[in-house]
């Protein structure tokens, strides 16, 4: 719909369409014609919508014409901005400032989800920004002296550019173990996810970002998109629930649903395995050491033997071997020890799961995915979590690279110490604002001398 200024320009921007598009002046319409089609190479049809043009009943045919999809646009002056509802109006051109409560009328004709379209598009010739901001901040107001208290419920419709920036952190905090710049990457460290939980939460996060763009988009605050890739986070959010919607099919098959139509389309994402079996008392201890084989190895795979979740799995794993041996075990015994291993082994692998996307973010350096972990469980260290990734990050590039410059630098640990001290203070404290003592810079220090000196000496 072309949203124009004056009766007279109406006219003129039809007139000009007609010459573009090789159309006659539309007179009838022929209700029974072929539906909607892609428009390819389709001559656009246009009709002019005016209270002094043509008359009542034919304007009432033309918005018929148009809402079956045998017109593709109106030329409207001072008609069918308010009351007119067509779900397949997805665009609107403004040729004129329209103010107040027409404005927020004239823009909702566009508000109506439709096939394939989520939300409809404005093109602004007339520059509304200023009415627009105007008309919002009145709504507000009005909202504000008719709600009282329960404004608190409705301030997401609005949101100034600090609230949105901060949202903007929030949302690359919660994505931070991920990388979002890759989408292939993305998709191998999704499918690793088996928890609908977290697939959930991240998912939020990421519906939260499309969201976000559009309130963006809609305030005029677009040097707040170059913030962060909003365009890879819609994408990325396609992957997650392909994920999510692999996991809920397995439950589903798992469960006994009805899933035929499911599994026309998505058996290639699901294996089946036969086993031939014998005994039972055979198949319960051949399962038992496979299962303590597999949980040993998941273990084995940890590069954090001092995390304190590992420790923790790792005592469990011992207590249940630790009166009992093996071979002297009966099947429920047996029977009870599989499940305690299975759930052990679901647990080591989550952990190594994230373990190994925080040291893809090293660059799979093993050293300052640990340093990180420390730094972020101790009491001490109030930081955002990308805040002290950026941080660390740094020192290692600038540590790396001196020691690439000078290979028997680690031979000089008291060197070392102070020059990585130096490097510390000013990532930490001086270019990312991280408030720090003396200790504890003194203590992130150690950690991250240590990690150097233990590889260095192979005491890893």
């Amino acid at each position: 719909m072309v949203v124009c200024d004056t009766s007279d320009q109406a006219k003129e921007l039809f007139s000009y369409f007609e010459e573009l598009h090789g159309q006659q002046n539309i007179t009838e319409f022929n209700l029974a014609a072929e539906p909607e089609e892609k428009y390819g190479n389709k001559k656009l049809k246009a009709a002019l919508i005016l209270h002094d043009v043509n008359d009542r009943d034919f304007r009432k045919e033309a918005v018929k014409a148009f809402k079956a999809g045998e017109i593709d646009m109106l030329f409207v002056f001072n008609m069918l901005l308010t009351g007119f509802d067509a779900h397949r109006l997805k665009k609107l051109y403004l040729a004129r400032v329209v103010k107040d409560h027409n404005l927020l009328q004239t823009l909702t004709r566009v508000n109506r989800p439709y096939k394939k379209y989520r939300y409809g598009y404005v093109v602004d010739f007339a520059d509304i920004s200023k009415a627009f901001k105007e008309t919002n901040d009145n709504y507000f107001a009005e909202l504000q002296s008719e709600l009282g208290d329960e404004m608190s419920h409705y301030t997401s419709l609005f949101k100034s550019q600090e609230e949105i920036a901060s949202e903007i952190q929030e949302i690359k905090e919660a994505v931070f173990s991920y990388d979002i710049k890759n989408a292939e990457l993305f998709r191998l460290q999704i499918e690793q996810i088996k928890n609908k939980k977290d697939l959930n939460e991240l998912i939020k996060v990421l519906q939260n970002a499309k969201e976000l763009k559009n309130i963006i988009r809609l305030q005029g605050f677009d040097d707040l998109l170059a913030q962060i890739d909003f365009f890879k986070l819609n994408q990325l959010l396609g992957i997650t629930k392909a994920q999510l919607d692999k996991l809920n099919l397995i439950d589903a098959i798992n469960n006994d649903a009805d899933t035929t139509n499911l599994l026309n389309s998505a058996l290639e994402d699901i294996f089946f395995q036969f086993v031939k079996v014998s005994e039972e008392e055979l198949i319960i201890a051949d399962q038992l050491r496979n299962q303590l084989k597999k949980t040993r190895e998941a273990l084995q795979d940890n590069f954090d033997p001092k995390d304190p979740a590992f420790i923790s799995l790792k005592q469990e794993l011992e207590r249940i071997f630790k009166k009992k041996n093996l071979d002297e075990v009966g099947q429920e015994d047996m029977r009870e020890n599989i499940f305690l291993l299975n759930a052990i082994y679901d647990k080591a692998k989550e952990l190594n799961r994230k373990n190994n996307l925080l040291k893809a973010k090293y660059e799979h350096d093993e050293k300052y995915a640990r340093v990180h972990k420390r730094i972020l469980a101790r009491a001490d260290v109030s930081t955002k979590e990308i805040q002290l990734y950026d941080a660390l990050y740094n020192v290692k590039n600038l540590a790396d690279a001196q020691l690439l410059n000078n290979h028997n630098l680690l031979d000089n640990e008291a060197y070392f110490n102070r020059n990585l001290l130096n490097l510390v203070s000013t990532e930490f404290v001086k270019n990312q604002k991280i408030k720090l003592d003396f200790n504890t810079t003194q203590a992130i220090n150690t950690l991250i001398a240590s990690e150097y000196l233990n590889q260095y000496h192979n005491r890893l």
